[in-house]
């Protein structure tokens, strides 16, 4: 949550809420793309530089706009890298529109839960 003041004019970064669990932090970042064509019947995974992703960090990405037989069906970390992986479900090559800003959530896992193997269910109350 942002707060901007009148009198003088400052903005404060706010958590609204600490990570919990083995979360140590979460982001949601605006990146702007332009992804390359996506040959038709076919799923194809591309690349783009997002500094500071860490191999490990849990990706989701959303497009902001639909653009009929595409879709995106995976995504993941690597060093400075963002991988999605698009999917062309018609007879027709797909281009996702260049220049959109899309909303990269990254929720990095506490290192040594990464280290040690996260766990496969949630604790009991």
């Amino acid at each position: 949550m942002s707060i901007t003041t009148n009198s003088p004019a400052t903005t404060v970064q706010t958590p609204l809420q600490s990570a919990v669990g083995n979360v140590q932090s979460i982001w949601l970042l605006a990146v702007p793309l332009t992804p390359a064509a996506v040959a038709a019947n076919t799923s194809a995974e591309q690349t783009f530089t997002v500094n500071g992703l860490q191999v490990g960090d849990v990706i989701n990405v959303d497009k902001p706009t639909v653009q009929a037989g595409l879709g995106i069906i995976n995504n993941r970390a690597g060093a400075n890298t963002l991988y999605i992986g698009f999917s062309n479900n018609t007879g027709s090559p797909i281009t996702p529109t260049a220049g959109e800003v899309y909303a990269v959530s990254v929720l990095r896992p506490i290192a040594q839960d990464v280290t040690n193997g996260l766990p496969s269910s949630l604790p009991t109350p």
